[in-house]
């Protein structure tokens, strides 16, 4: 959103739906991503990964989480 001239990232709440379908979206980019054989297994490590605590969309949600809390400061501009 601009504000006074300059670009704000602005934090906002996404509703249940809308992050289950965010988690679906990273957790399928991270399996096609990784090399080797066909997609059920990719994705199957994937949510191994997932209930590990590890990998990439674990990763993703968190640098979000990290990019909302650190422009929490713009959230009035919504």
């Amino acid at each position: 959103r601009r504000v006074g001239g300059s670009t704000h990232q602005v934090p906002i709440e996404i509703g249940s739906s809308q992050g289950k379908t965010l988690a679906i979206r990273w957790l399928l980019g991270a399996s096609r991503k990784r090399t080797g054989q066909n997609m059920t297994f990719k994705l199957s490590f994937k949510l191994v990964d997932v209930t590990e605590g590890s990998g990439d969309a674990i990763r993703k949600k968190k640098k979000t989480h990290r990019m909302a809390k650190a422009n929490r400061a713009f959230a009035h501009f919504h």
